[in-house]
């Protein structure tokens, strides 16, 4: 079966920043929770990104730059030596398929639970306000999420320097790259928002001081291993675990204005969940970089976007799941498979590395 012209725009090669891509079909960051209980990447990890290495790029999984990020059970952190270690291991099985992959550092700040962390160790934000909601929890079922404690201002440049740290330790561990996850609710997003962020320093206030945080961090990663290997990810308009703003549009420019000087390799934006903001238009006016579209993207609906300009590359995230070899379906127009949601979150290779190609 033949492809159309827009669909064979995403086969074309692509460079983002200082990555080369062999084309432009992104795998998006997907939580999987099929870490162990320490945070270590498993096997049926390396097996499952292995498989999806035909990807222009993978960026993988959120993955917390130090404990006290840590959002959910039998999630990732690229923090200790096994980690590091471990990760490596995935990172060389893409390498060896020649695929490239970056990865997702997420800090989860107030969105979590002491059932999931460590003993002692707590959950922080810009302010001390609960999200309200649960989270589920191996150790106890479904949880509310904790009430976090506020960062000093000495504090949150501390965690500025785990995301430099963050950066440093995919370096190591073989990643390409890095992408600041600033949506979801989770810490960057946490201080962007005006209903999260009540403070009054230099990192709360007006949207210039809000996207401070963001901004620091981008920057920190860029100076460790350069800009052109550092991407962002944004949602305007996003509400997911409990965030709000006044003004969305507005504090996302902010960042987009901030974050120009440091010629980042990409910027992955989500179409806005409210038709208030055009996320996409937003992004290419104010955003001078290339962007990676992202949101219930076909491959002929993504084939169009890229065509008509509105992004150079589309990632994908529930079409990577049972299509671990997507690229081969789009350039020989075979159908889609399916996948099991039941499976989507729990712990080993059924419903994860257990698709078959083709």
């Amino acid at each position: 079966m033949s492809i159309d012209n827009s669909q064979a725009a995403l086969l074309q090669p692509l460079t983002l920043g200082d990555l080369e891509l062999a084309n432009r079909v992104v795998m998006a960051p997907m939580t999987r929770n099929r870490a162990d209980n320490d945070g270590v990447p498993t096997q049926v990890m390396t097996d499952y990104y292995a498989d999806r290495a035909e990807a222009g790029l993978i960026i993988a999984e959120g993955t917390w730059p130090s404990v006290t990020g840590q959002a959910y059970c039998r999630q990732p952190g690229i923090e200790t030596e096994a980690q590091i270690t471990a990760w490596r291991k995935i990172t060389d099985a893409v390498h060896d398929r020649g695929g490239k992959i970056v990865l997702q550092i997420m800090h989860a700040g107030r969105i979590g639970s002491s059932k999931i962390k460590p003993e002692g160790v707590e959950s922080v934000a810009p302010s001390a306000l609960q999200a309200q909601g649960e989270v589920y929890t191996d150790a106890a079922g479904m949880q509310p999420f904790d009430m976090p404690r506020a960062l000093s201002t000495e504090e949150v440049q501390a965690v500025v320097e785990e995301h430099r740290q963050a950066a440093k330790n995919a370096q190591q561990a073989g990643f390409d790259g890095v992408e600041l996850h600033c949506t979801s609710g989770y810490l960057p997003m946490q201080f962007l928002c005006s209903n999260t962020n009540q403070r009054t320093d230099q990192y709360g206030g007006d949207a210039a001081g809000r996207a401070r945080f963001a901004f620091e961090c981008l920057q920190a990663m860029a100076e460790e291993i350069g800009a052109g290997r550092v991407g962002l990810r944004i949602n305007p308009g996003n509400r997911f675990n409990d965030t709000k703003d006044e003004d969305p549009a507005a504090s996302h420019i902010e960042l987009l204005r901030q974050a120009a000087s440091l010629e980042l390799a990409f910027l992955h934006v989500m179409r806005a969940p409210t038709r208030k903001i055009d996320a996409f238009a937003m992004a290419r006016e104010h955003f001078k970089g290339s962007l990676i579209l992202n949101d219930n993207f076909e491959p002929d609906t993504a084939g169009d976007a890229v065509e008509a300009g509105q992004g150079e590359a589309v990632s994908f995230a529930r079409h990577f799941i049972g299509n671990p070899d997507l690229v081969r379906r789009i350039r020989q127009g075979i159908a889609l498979s399916g996948f099991d949601r039941d499976t989507l979150y729990t712990a080993g290779a059924a419903g994860y590395s257990d698709y078959s190609q083709g």
